[in-house]
C-alpha cells in the first residue's frame, strides 16, 4: 500500500452516511443519494488520471458506493478510455461510523497519499482532519447545512487535486490554512471547524441541532452572509471571513432583539441575540452554562453535567486546504495545463 519511488498517491474518502441525518425530517434538504457520491468520485479520477496520479486510495463501505465504483473501474477499462489512476480499498474493518473515514485517513498518511479528497460534510471533513492534521484536504460538500467544504463540480476539484498531487502548482499558491475552534472540558479537547454551539438539551439524542430556541450559545471560527445552518446565526450580527484571524462569539436570549436566520434548508427562523463579540485567537472563552449539551460543527457531541469548566478558543492553526480557485489560476499562468506529449511527469 505504501508508496513506490517516484509514485503519485491520492486519498478519498466519502463518507457513505453524509446527507442522510434527522434535518431531511426537519427540514426541505435533498437527500445525497450513493449514487451520486460513486459518480463524483468517477469525475475526479479522470482529472486525476489526465495529469499523472498513479494511485488512487479509497475508503470502503457497505452502502455501495465502492461496489458501484469497481463496476465503473472495469466499464471505463472494457471502453479503451482515457486511464484512470490505479484505484485500491483500504484494507480496514467497516463500523457505518466516524472512525471508518478517521481510521482511513491515518492509513493514507501511512501510505504517502500528496492530499486527501474528502466528501462528506462538516462533520466529516472535522474527523478526517482531527486524525491526519498535517494533510491537505480537497474539500467536496455532499452532507447538510455545509458550511466547510466547497459546493463545487468535482471535475473542477479533481483538476485542481492532481495539479498540486503532481508539483505543477505548490503548496505556497494551493493550499490556505484554515482556523479550528479547540474545546477545553477539563481535560478533554474537542475540536470543530466552523461552529461550537451550546444548547438546552441535556441529552445528545438525534445529534443535529434544529430547535433554534434551545440554543444559548454560539462560537464561530468564520460566518459569511450566504451561509446555512449555525454559522448564519453569526453571519446575521456580526460576520467575519474564512482566512481573517477571528471568530465570533454570540449569546443568544429568547426574550432578546431577534433577527432571521437561515437555519437549514427551506428553514429560516426568527433567534433571539443578546450579545455578540470579536473572538481573539489564542485567548480561552469560558462557558455561561455547565448543563446542557455542546454541538460541533451542527452536532451534539459532548453532554454537559456541571462538574467541569469548560471553555472554547479560536484556533488559527487548523487543516491546510486545497484553494481550487487559486490552483486553477496559478496553472493558467504558469502553462501547466497545455498538453503535453508526457502528462505523467511534471515540467
Amino acid at each position: 500500500m505504501n508508496a513506490r519511488p517516484g509514485e503519485i498517491i491520492v486519498g478519498v474518502i466519502a463518507n457513505p452516511a453524509s446527507g442522510r441525518d434527522i434535518r431531511r425530517l426537519t427540514a426541505k434538504a435533498s437527500v445525497f443519494p450513493t449514487a451520486e457520491k460513486a459518480n463524483m468520485v468517477q469525475r475526479l479520477l479522470g482529472p486525476l488520471g489526465l495529469l499523472g496520479v498513479d494511485r488512487v486510495l479509497m475508503m470502503p463501505d457497505t452502502t455501495g458506493i465502492a461496489a458501484q465504483m469497481l463496476r465503473a473501474v472495469r466499464t471505463h477499462h472494457a471502453q479503451h478510455l482515457p486511464p484512470w489512476p490505479e484505484l485500491e480499498f483500504l484494507d480496514i474493518p467497516i463500523t457505518d461510523g466516524a472512525e471508518d473515514s478517521a481510521r482511513a485517513a491515518r492509513l493514507m498518511v501511512e501510505a504517502g497519499v500528496r492530499l486527501i479528497v474528502v466528501l462528506g460534510g462538516d462533520g466529516t471533513h472535522r474527523v478526517v482532519s482531527v486524525a491526519a492534521p498535517d494533510m491537505p484536504l480537497a474539500t467536496l460538500s455532499s452532507g447538510t447545512n455545509n458550511v466547510f467544504p466547497d459546493l463545487r463540480e468535482a471535475t473542477v476539484t479533481g483538476l485542481a487535486a492532481a495539479l498540486f498531487a503532481t508539483g505543477r502548482v505548490g503548496r505556497g499558491v494551493a493550499l490556505r490554512r484554515s482556523k479550528r475552534l479547540r474545546v477545553s472540558i477539563g481535560s478533554r479537547v474537542e475540536t470543530a471547524l466552523v461552529d461550537v454551539c451550546v444548547t438546552r438539551i441535556p441529552h445528545l439524542g438525534a445529534r443535529a441541532v434544529w430547535e433554534a430556541e434551545a440554543i444559548t450559545e454560539l462560537f464561530v471560527s468564520f460566518a459569511e452572509p450566504d451561509a446555512i445552518g449555525l454559522s448564519a446565526i453569526a453571519a446575521m450580527v456580526q460576520p467575519v471571513a474564512r482566512y481573517t484571524p477571528e471568530g465570533v462569539h454570540v449569546c443568544c436570549d429568547p426574550a432578546a432583539a431577534r433577527v432571521l436566520a437561515a437555519l437549514a434548508p427551506g428553514v429560516i427562523v426568527p433567534i433571539g441575540i443578546a450579545s455578540s463579540e470579536t473572538m481573539i485567537a489564542g485567548r480561552d472563552y469560558p462557558l455561561a452554562s455547565r448543563r446542557g449539551s455542546i454541538a460541533l460543527d451542527g452536532e451534539r457531541e459532548v453532554e454537559l453535567a456541571g462538574g467541569e469548566a469548560v471553555s472554547v478558543r479560536l484556533d488559527l492553526e487548523g487543516p491546510w486546504v486545497l484553494d481550487v480557485r487559486a490552483t486553477l489560476a496559478a496553472a493558467v499562468t504558469n502553462g501547466a495545463l497545455a498538453p503535453r506529449t508526457d502528462a505523467r511527469h511534471p515540467p
